[in-house]
Order: structure tokens, then sequence, then C-alpha cells
């Protein structure tokens, strides 16, 4: 992170407020750092999880909306999540570095790269393996869990595929209830978005009444309504309006948008 953003971050850290044990800024955005996140090392695993999950228990932190899980995974070359159960529940995963192995009694098996996005709607029920395919490289991953609109649901897969045009997209759509614009779907009212800025773009996002956003920051550094952000913090806004999102070093950061 640049010097100037250290300063602004530092700056931001005195004028929090706690609210129900969550951290809120002057303009009630929700504040969740990357260092006050829960973490475990198991050797081939390192993970922080932004929310409640496994052994990690904050109930100031057990989700925002139907966002349940964002887990940081960094996984050592060869080794991963062996075949394991889910059910009523979305997931889906963003490789940040390296490659993820996906299997799934559906009878998918894909290989994703940095940039591309699957997702599992585990409804009735459903068991997958993730795995870091490589002898040498490692792997670091978004896990991500979104509640279903219902419980139930037959189990379904899906992709999103990133077009070369994306890559100069600030803001991309990658999964929507309905599909649309070539994104993955999913069993839930929420659209989510990859945010890719150069040092010193701007781009914003509407937030209409009754709704809530979440913003992860996966790499890099941004302001958010002029609140620093750094990799690995997240931050969260209930108030209708346009949020303002202004990158002070090379960022990438995922946007949900949540009914």
């Amino acid at each position: 992170m640049q010097p100037q953003a250290n300063n602004m971050a530092l700056a931001l850290r005195t004028s929090c407020r706690e609210s129900g044990g969550m951290k809120t800024t002057a303009n009630d955005l929700i504040l969740r750092r990357a260092e006050e996140r829960g973490h475990a090392d198991h050797g081939w695993l390192n993970t922080h999880h932004t929310f409640s999950f496994a052994d990690y228990y904050d109930p100031a932190h057990m989700g925002f909306r139907s966002l349940r899980v964002i887990n940081d995974d960094r996984v050592s070359a060869g080794k991963g999540f062996g075949t394991h159960p889910h059910r009523d529940m979305e997931i889906f995963s963003y490789v940040l570095e390296g490659t993820l192995e996906h299997k799934d009694s559906l009878g998918h098996g894909r290989q994703l790269s940095p940039g591309q996005i699957q997702l599992l709607s585990a409804g009735s029920g459903i068991t997958h393996s993730e795995f870091n395919p490589s002898r040498s490289e490692p792997l670091h991953f978004l896990q991500i869990w979104i509640q279903p609109r219902e419980r139930g649901l037959t189990p379904s897969y899906t992709e999103w595929q990133p077009k070369p045009e994306d890559a100069r997209n600030p803001k991309v759509l990658i999964i929507s209830p309905d599909g649309r614009d070539g994104s993955a779907t999913i069993h839930q009212d929420a659209d989510i978005y990859r945010v890719r800025l150069e040092p010193g773009a701007t781009v914003t996002h509407k937030l209409r009444p009754g709704r809530g956003a979440w913003l992860h920051v996966a790499q890099g550094a941004l302001t958010l309504d002029g609140v620093a952000l750094a990799t690995g913090d997240g931050a969260g806004s209930e108030k209708p309006g346009t949020l303002t999102l202004t990158a002070t070093s090379a960022t990438e950061a995922l946007l949900f948008d949540l009914k």
C-alpha cells in the first residue's frame, strides 16, 4: 500500500465509532479491517475469514445480508480441500493467483485461472473438491458463500468467462439472478461485480433503497466515499445513493449489491 493510503487509513481508524460490535464511519460505512478478520493456519492452508466460519466465531460478524462467507485462502502446491458435502448455499470461487481445480458430483471438472468464475448452487445437496494442481506454485483465491432465496433447490453449476473487452472495463457484472450480460446465475437477489482500477481511476455504483452493498478489496488500495481501504479490507453500506470508488494503487475488488 502506498504511503498516502497508509496515512489515510491511519486517520480513518481514529474517526471510527463502534455500533453493535461493528466499526462504522461518520458516513455510516461498516468497516471490516483485514487485520481484524479471523485467521487459521493449517500448514497447507492459510486462511482469513471476513465473517464467522468453522472454529472462528464472532457474533458481531456473522455475515452481511445474504452474504455469509468470504474466506481469503492460500493453498500450498499439491494440496486442497478433499471431496466434501454442501447444501442450501450458493458458493463461488474467485482466483487471484495460481490455478484452482474444481470437481463436483454433478460431473463438472474444471481448472480455473485468475479472472474466471464458477458458481455452484448446492441446493438439496452436493459434494465437491477444490485443489491446487500445481506441483510448485501456490494458489490464492477467495471462497464466497451466499445464502439462496429458498432451501432445497435442485443443485446446479454455472460459470462466467471474461471477454476481451472486460479487461478494460472498471466494473463488470460477473454474477446475477438472471444471468444477464453473460454473468453466472445465482439463486438470490444479488448482483456481484468485479472491479479493476488503475491508480487514480474512479468508478461509481448506485445503491437503490432497500438494498445493501459490500465491497471486498482483493488486492490494492482505494477509497470508498473517501474512506481508505487496503488489501483484505471490507466495507458495507445500507444507505441509498451513489458509492464512489477511487483507486490509490492498482486495485482488484468484488462489489456485492444485495437485497
